[in-house]
């Protein structure tokens, strides 16, 4: 079998089952372990699959552009923004990032609500400005054009200095093991630092991103207090962040 053959097996089988081990994929292939290694880092290389020890899993399949993304996915996105509104209550301090499932947040705030959103994303604050009840704050920085939010340390200052009593995070890839992780070193750590300083994490993640990672890392699960996503909370993929303690929606 010619290399371009087991390529397009190993990607079947990552799309199948949403992990690959090397183990199994040796004997699949009827090839030695180093082949199935190089075989997967040039997928790896190629932006095909993230390469992980003793295997491989999917990179997200999000567009990263917002343009892209904001045109995906809309009737997902409008059940975790109805599943998340029943965690804000009149008085929050609330910080929401550049997802386009927290603008879905955003949108869907009662006219009556009374609290305070701080956020580095254009789009959120434009959604809020006719708001009647909700304040809002935001940071300022340098644009990130593919995401329309605004990065580096004045953003990072401001979140740094606000105590958040919820943190609507929106995820790019999430897996049990491997964490939260994001297409972006800066995205990294501006959103390392909101959870830091808020009191309760919430994740909003469209089905499609669950058991996925990306290049760079924000922090392991169990940093979340609860995952929001499109499905019941007992779709097998949710099982293993369950397992580790964390609350699904």
């Amino acid at each position: 079998m010619i290399r371009e053959e087991r390529l397009e097996i190993i990607l079947d089988y990552l799309s199948k089952d949403n992990k690959v081990l090397l183990t199994d994929l040796s004997e699949k292939l009827n090839v030695s372990e180093d082949t199935v290694r190089r075989d997967i880092k040039v997928l790896a290389d190629q932006k095909l699959l993230k390469a992980v020890r003793g295997g491989a899993v999917p990179h997200s399949s999000v567009p990263h552009h917002y343009r892209e993304r904001e045109k995906e996915g809309i009737a997902s996105k409008k059940i975790i923004a109805a599943k998340a509104i029943e965690f804000l209550s009149d008085g929050l301090v609330v910080f929401m990032d550049g997802g386009t499932s927290t603008l879905a947040v955003a949108q869907s705030l009662p006219h009556d609500l009374k609290i305070t959103v701080v956020t580095n994303s254009f789009p959120i604050a434009n959604a809020l400005e006719d708001h009647p009840a909700a304040e809002v704050i935001f940071a300022g920085g340098r644009l990130h054009k593919l995401s329309f939010t605004t990065i580096g340390q004045n953003a990072i200052d401001t979140f740094k200095n606000i105590r958040a009593d919820v943190y609507m995070l929106g995820i790019c890839s999430i897996h049990p093991l491997l964490g939260i992780t994001t297409k972006d070193y800066e995205e990294a750590e501006l959103k390392k630092v909101m959870i830091n300083v808020s009191q309760q994490t919430i994740a909003l993640s469209t089905l499609e991103k669950i058991g996925t990672a990306d290049p760079y890392f924000i922090g392991p699960v169990t940093d979340l207090d609860v995952i929001i996503t499109d499905a019941p909370p007992n779709d097998n993929s949710l099982s293993g962040y369950a397992e580790a303690g964390v609350a699904v929606r």
